[in-house]
């Protein structure tokens, strides 16, 4: 028979043993999740060249840029072969990479109705492939049309199309994509356009560069990420504020919701260069940008 004694001394060694083996299953839970959760992948940070101090040479430069943090820069179309040549040699002896070239085309759309006028824009884009082939960069950055008041959107959306389709074996050949850029130029207001618009040539030399500041004023750069997917080949890094209409000096100072945007990175399992696009500074004002950017790559909010 169980006395009074008995009965407590169970109860209290139920209770002890429960305790220890909620303990010991909340401490296998906790551990569980820490193994199953995963940091994001890593990303690569670049600056622009021409965002680096003035009045210094190629090699300080770049000897600015690695001690910001930076992995890569990214450069105009140069035509200064000398310069040029202090460029490849400073990016080497600092480890920096050239990961782009910012042709642009504002100046001469293939959209533009002039056949002359596309025709030196296709040519410069060719020159742009060559430049990149030879510092090693792998994309060419390409305004692709311009909307105005002469150029109707359809217009704009078949002359490019037609352009683009033409230097599509030149950019094979050099082995350097030619990535297209949503800016502010009326043209690919959507998210699904600018999907069917790479979609349509069908060439893994044509792909998107994405620009997460230039949707906020009509959209969220975390929406048009998961539309794109994988045919997002690079990242411009600015921040915009909606209220006021105007650009930010520093990520994390505007609307953009930069862990939101960090999550869908990593759903599309993008794992390449994000490059700066904000004002130029000193080298205080480049850690800073530096460290910001570090702190997006991370997934953390402002800190």
């Amino acid at each position: 028979m169980l006395t009074s004694d008995d009965l407590s001394r169970r109860r209290f060694l139920y209770a002890s043993g429960s305790l220890v083996l909620g303990a010991t299953i909340t401490k296998s839970i906790m551990s569980a999740s820490a193994e199953n959760t995963t940091p994001y992948p890593p990303l690569k940070k670049a600056v622009q060249w021409s965002n680096l101090p003035k009045n210094k040479s190629e090699m300080e430069k770049c000897e600015v840029a690695k001690r910001c943090g930076f992995d890569g820069v990214e450069i105009p179309p140069l035509s200064d072969e000398k310069e040029i040549k202090n460029i490849l040699e400073a990016t080497k002896k600092n480890n920096l990479t050239i990961h782009s070239i910012i042709y642009g085309g504002w100046d001469k759309p293939l959209s533009h109705p002039d056949p002359g006028v596309v025709e030196e824009g296709k040519n410069r884009i060719i020159k742009g492939l060559q430049l990149a082939r030879d510092v090693g960069a792998d994309t060419l950055l390409l305004v692709p049309a311009v909307v105005n008041e002469k150029v109707r959107y359809e217009e704009a959306w078949e002359r490019s199309t037609k352009n683009i389709k033409d230097l599509i074996p030149f950019a094979e050949e050099n082995k350097v994509i030619i990535a297209v850029e949503n800016v502010w130029n009326k043209f690919l207001l959507s998210p699904l356009e600018f999907r069917q618009y790479i979609d349509q040539f069908n060439s893994p030399y044509i792909r998107a560069y994405f620009d997460i500041g230039n949707v906020v004023i009509f959209g969220y750069p975390e929406d048009w990420i998961r539309t794109l997917g994988n045919r997002i080949v690079k990242i411009h890094v600015k921040d915009f504020k909606r209220n006021g209409y105007q650009w930010c000096s520093l990520p994390y100072e505007g609307d953009v919701n930069w862990v939101e945007v960090r999550k869908a990175l990593s759903e599309i399992n993008y794992t390449g260069w994000i490059t700066e696009e904000f004002p130029g500074g000193d080298e205080d004002y480049l850690k800073e940008l530096s460290r910001r950017m570090s702190l997006f790559i991370q997934g953390a909010p402002k800190a």
